[in-house]
């Protein structure tokens, strides 16, 4: 079976042009299948204020009215996407810039909508469903057959977490879940392994210490850390979709430094999510 690195990379690293550089050239440089889902919060964020448009995060999940979605859209599936498209194909890598709407890729929902997840789902992904969450998308389906034609081309994939809901709406969707929805969604056609890069080595004992990275989480692990509070706000939600990708067949889930992408991949490094 092929092998599919299903890789995502958080806002922090899109703001710092050398880091950006540096992570895009280990996935360009990456052999075998790949897909590349990218966030954008800050720039996304700074856009907003600067309309007047007042944001709003809940457990690092964006309040996203029918202004927030314009911005989010924009930045997102427009000048984030498009310049990363741009730096991939300058180093050799045919990437493709793809959002939820394109070929019918990621269908989603309007979060609350009738038909919506029921409690316990939204609970377990760390959603709470007293908060009206606006022009947010909870994923219904992903079109891996078409998704799996196009990686069969030879094409990078690179995903902005804008989905739609088959009637005309897009929806904004948070992009550690897009990003295990695709890995789930392929897993039957290839050997996935999940990646969410970010600034920091790993899942940490302290925040503010980078040689302290957690190797390995269990479901028990987790509990107790997040009940200790070392695992908090955006991080939460990033543990429950690796949890939920690893029950539905994904190989593995691994959390670490958007530069050291390969070292992340062997195994050398980061932060590896586990069922045992």
């Amino acid at each position: 079976m092929e092998t599919l690195a299903v890789i995502k990379i958080g806002g922090n690293i899109i703001d710092d042009p050398g880091k950006l550089d540096l992570f895009l050239s280990e996935f360009a440089a990456l052999e075998g299948r790949k897909i590349l889902v990218h966030g954008g919060g800050k720039m996304a964020t700074q856009l907003a204020e600067k309309l007047g448009i007042r944001q709003t995060m809940i457990d690092g999940r964006r309040i996203t009215d029918e202004e927030t979605l314009k911005v989010v859209t924009m930045v997102y599936a427009g000048l984030i996407n498009k310049n990363l498209v741009a730096q991939l194909q300058a180093k050799g890598c045919n990437a493709m810039g793809l959002s939820g709407a394109d070929g019918n890729s990621i269908l989603a929902h309007k979060r609350g909508a009738p038909g919506s997840a029921p409690h316990e789902e939204r609970q377990a992904a760390g959603i709470d469903r007293t908060v009206d969450y606006g022009f947010a998308g909870d994923v219904d389906r992903v079109n891996g057959k078409f998704l799996a034609g196009l990686l069969e081309q030879d094409k990078a994939l690179v995903f902005a977490p804008i989905t739609h809901d088959g009637k005309g709406q897009l929806l904004n969707t948070n992009a550690d879940t897009v990003a295990s929805e695709i890995a789930k969604a392929l897993g039957a056609a290839f050997g996935v392994s999940l990646v969410y890069t970010f600034e920091k080595s790993g899942v940490l004992m302290n925040a503010d210490d980078d040689a302290t990275v957690i190797h390995r989480i269990n479901p028990g692990t987790y509990k107790e850390l997040r009940d200790r509070q070392i695992i908090f706000s955006g991080m939460i939600p990033k543990m429950e979709t690796a949890f939920a990708a690893l029950d539905a067949g994904v190989r593995k889930v691994i959390i670490g430094k958007a530069e050291d992408l390969h070292e992340l991949l062997s195994g050398h490094s980061g932060t590896t999510i586990v069922r045992h």
